[in-house]
């Protein structure tokens, strides 16, 4: 099952004859920098392919309430389904419920409520899974200097500690 989500996508509802390839664990990542964008809590991916004939990775993430459970859902539904062109198979549970499953196959993304999460413990569960790492942030690039700035090194300062070399005779 490890592999490839091959999607259709779709303009207004309508699935294009086109097919995109989008890799499993990119879809995984995916999942949790939407999740993240939306300030969900303990984020965690588990790789359970070696583990499940039914998906290839669990998406967990934690929200602190049913508005937060909702906006963390629909951006991950909405993101995925506008940019990607890709749509959940399934949807269940719902905010109220304290637990939402988006079940894209080979990937499921479970967004639940802290208390929700800690009775289920699904990280425990599966504690034979592989923890997916999150990838690094990249630090913000820093700005590229713009018209004839001088390098304070290259600078033709004059020079009071006395480094410069002395060329009066005595």
């Amino acid at each position: 099952m490890l592999g490839q989500v091959h999607l259709r996508p779709f303009v207004a509802g309508v699935f294009l004859s086109q097919s995109l390839t989008l890799s499993n664990g990119k879809l995984a990542q995916l999942c949790r920098s939407l999740a993240d964008d939306k300030k969900a809590e303990d984020i965690v991916v588990l790789d359970v392919h070696d583990l499940s004939s039914v998906t290839d990775y669990f998406v967990i993430a934690t929200g602190t309430s049913e508005p937060h459970l909702r906006a963390i859902a629909s951006n991950i539904s909405d993101t995925l389904a506008t940019d990607h062109g890709v749509r959940p198979a399934a949807v269940d549970g719902s905010p109220k419920a304290q637990w939402v499953v988006l079940d894209y196959f080979d990937v499921i993304v479970h967004v639940m409520r802290k208390e929700t999460r800690e009775k289920f413990d699904l990280e425990g569960l599966w504690s034979d899974a592989a923890r997916v790492p999150a990838p690094r942030k990249r630090a913000p690039r820093k700005a590229k200097p713009t018209g004839d700035v001088v390098p304070p090194e290259s600078h033709p300062a004059s020079d009071a500690g006395g480094d410069a070399e002395d060329t009066t005779t005595a």
